[in-house]
Formats: structure tokens, sequence, C-alpha cells
């Protein structure tokens, strides 16, 4: 996710979850006051490839799928652009006034469902037949959740969109007809201030359909859950006391039985990895980093690869750390435990890394490296694989919300 709401003790108050989530964000976030002279000059240093590390060719097929991301138009705003397999041929898909706060790419044909100006849009792979789905209308700005789409999510099909808006819709790419099927509960306190109570947005189907991992924001902290598009089940997650598993850090394992999650950062929530079982809601924590922990386990991007190896960055912190944010970690491959076999793949340390996209068969995973530490979305695309004697892949100076296409 994304898409993400990273590296936060920032899911304490709801409000940060939601912006997180769904408000409109800048290439670059709130950082020292020079902070766009160093990501500028940075981009400029990450465009030259490497001495030993070619660009790849516009006849080559570097990338199994197309690969979506926002990144800033001429004028500055965040659209959503498609670098083709080759790895080099880049298309700019959506041409919005404002930034484009969220989306998503159907693996079928590569059309795209997004957000911007609070509308739901829809527009072919081509950059055609621009469609509005939604108007939410002005956001209140008191209560920016009472009518924010939260986020847009297209059904491994193509032929429907999970949104966020008022609470779990779907939209029917047929008959273009939303059905509202889990409101959000809120509370109005009076004096122009509504309580969130529990409000809900959709993240990730299983690759089959059949589920869909969802976000529970609250006015302190989030969960994750699993809704079940065939029945109309929502099951809860069990067993996650002090874990932060939400907000579409979760990754299914390839039978759709399970899906992983992990944390690097602790303070109000644990670190640690965690799996959750989708049929109950079970969660099994595989590694734990808290302030009692010796060392504190640290991980992040779990995924687990079709060879049934799980694949991860990890790192450690020693036991009575204080609060840990922004924490060095490696790449990993383990048996599915989080343990058991764990080896360090490759020699770099990831400092700042933003958000991560693994490759299907786990031979690679892409990047998003912040070009200094108050960079807090987005980052450098960079291909890294899992055979560490090959030699890392720059692929684009700056992109967010990475996404497989067809």
């Amino acid at each position: 996710m994304h898409h993400k709401a990273r590296y936060i003790f920032a899911f304490c108050i709801l409000l940060a979850a939601i912006l997180a989530c769904a408000a409109p964000t800048s290439a670059t976030q709130p950082a020292p006051q020079n902070v766009e002279t160093i990501v500028a000059l940075t981009f400029q240093a990450l465009t030259a490839p490497a001495d030993n590390a070619p660009p790849p060719s516009s006849s080559s097929s570097l990338l199994p799928h197309s690969l979506y991301f926002l990144t800033q138009d001429s004028v500055g705003h965040l659209q959503v652009h498609r670098l083709d397999k080759d790895g080099v041929t880049l298309k700019q898909i959506t041409f919005e006034p404002s930034n484009v706060t969220d989306y998503d790419a159907s693996v079928i044909d590569g059309s795209v469902v997004y957000v911007a100006n609070n509308q739901l849009l829809n527009i072919r792979a081509d950059g055609s037949n621009r469609a509005v789905l939604l108007d939410g209308g002005a956001v209140d700005q008191n209560n920016p959740f009472i009518n924010r789409i939260t986020r847009a999510v297209f059904s491994p099909n193509g032929q429907t969109i999970a949104y966020g808006y008022k609470g779990l819709n779907f939209y029917s790419i047929a008959t273009g007809q939303s059905n509202l099927v889990l409101a959000d509960r809120t509370t109005d306190s009076g004096g122009g201030f509504i309580f969130p109570d529990e409000l809900i947005w959709p993240e990730k189907y299983s690759a089959d359909g059949s589920k869909l991992i969802v976000t529970l924001g609250y006015y302190e902290g989030a969960s994750a859950a699993i809704y079940y598009p065939n029945g109309g089940a929502l099951v809860r997650l069990t067993g996650a006391q002090g874990a932060i598993i939400c907000c579409g850090d979760t990754e299914w394992s390839s039978d759709y039985s399970a899906f992983y999650s992990a944390s690097p950062t602790f303070g109000m929530f644990n670190a640690g990895l965690w799996k959750v079982d989708a049929s109950n809601g079970q969660v099994t924590t595989l590694l734990s980093g808290n302030f009692d922990s010796n060392p504190v386990n640290l991980a992040d991007e779990p995924f687990l690869a079709p060879d049934g190896q799980l694949y991860y960055f990890y790192g450690t912190a020693p036991a009575g750390s204080d609060m840990i944010n922004r924490p060095a970690l490696q790449l990993v491959r383990s048996s599915s435990d989080g343990i058991t076999n764990r080896t360090v793949l490759r020699p770099e340390t990831f400092n700042f890394m933003n958000e991560a996209l693994w490759s299907p068969d786990g031979s690679f995973v892409i990047v998003a490296n912040a070009p200094i530490q108050d960079v807090y979305q987005g980052g450098a695309v960079e291909l890294y694989y899992t055979d560490g004697q090959k030699t890392m892949i720059p692929l684009h100076p700056y992109a967010q919300n990475f996404k497989w296409g067809p």
C-alpha cells in the first residue's frame, strides 16, 4: 500500500490513520526546511545508472507484469503512472487537477479506479473514458471521515470495485450500481463533533476473490479483519493484543488460508511478525518486539513465496531499547515460521524503506527508499533480487503505492 500508514505510533489517533490512508499527499512529506532541495539532488543522483547495472533495454522483459504507482506530474500533483514490463517505458494514466489520493489497477485489463478530489473515478488502461462513479462532495474538515472516500480496490476478476465511503461498499462494473454492505458506526456527540466508533474500508482481496482484508478504524488505533463477499461474514482478529495489524501492511499466503503482517517499529504498539488464520482471525505471533523482548525483533514486508519460504526484512535492537522508528533492516529468508533457517540474502541495509512490492515468485522485491529520514511516503524505486549476487536495478527516482498490473 500501498500502499501505507507506516512508522507510526501514528495509530494512536484515528484521524492520523485516516489522513495517512486517504488524505492528499505529496511526494515529500513535512520535513526540514530544505527537504525539497535535498530530495531533488538525491533524485538526480538516483537517475544515474550504476556502473555495472545499465538500464534494461526496451526490448527486454525485466518485470513479470506492468508496474503501477503514484508519482508527480509536471505541476507536482500525484498521478497514476504505469511502468511497462521492460522497466523503462513510463506512461501517465491520470491527469487530474489535484492529487490522486488512492487507486487500484485491474490485473485483467489494466484499467484504473482511483480517488481524486473526493471523487471515485474509473479510467481505461490507455487513459481514455474517464468516468466519475461517485462524488463524495466537499469533505467536512471537522469530521473528515463522515464523507471521505478512503480506498478503492478491484476484485481479481475486475468486475467489482470495493471502496470505503460511509462504510464498506461494492460497485458493480456490469450494472453501475453500488451496495453498502457494512456501515460505519459513529456517534453524534453534539457541538458539531461526530465520534467514530468504528470505520471500515477495504484493503486487499485474496487472488481467488473469496476474501477481502479490511481495516477497522477507531478513535485510538485500528485493526484488520477479513470480509467474505459471498455471505457477508466479517471475521475479526483474536489474540492480537499489543500488535498493530492493519492498513494494508498484509500479504496473503498462496492458498489464501492466512495472511502475514509485520511491523518494524514499536512504542505504543509492539513490533514483530504475525500470521493470521483467515477462517477464524486467530493471530499467531512469530516474532515479538516489545520493551520486554531480548533482543527486540523487528520485521517488515513479509511474503510467503510459492516455494514455501518466507521472505521479509528483518533487524534487531538491544533489550531495553526505547521507542524504535526507522530501524536498519536486511532482506532475509526463512521457513514459514519466520525463524528456522533464517538467512540474510543481501548485504544492503534498508534504513528509510517506506514500502515494498514482491514479485509473484519471490525472486525480487521492489522497494521505495526515501532519500532522507523525514520522508515517510514513497522514495526511489529500486529492484533488489533475492539472489544477492545480482545487482540492484533503479527503476524510477520517486514513486509510492506500488501495484502490479496485467
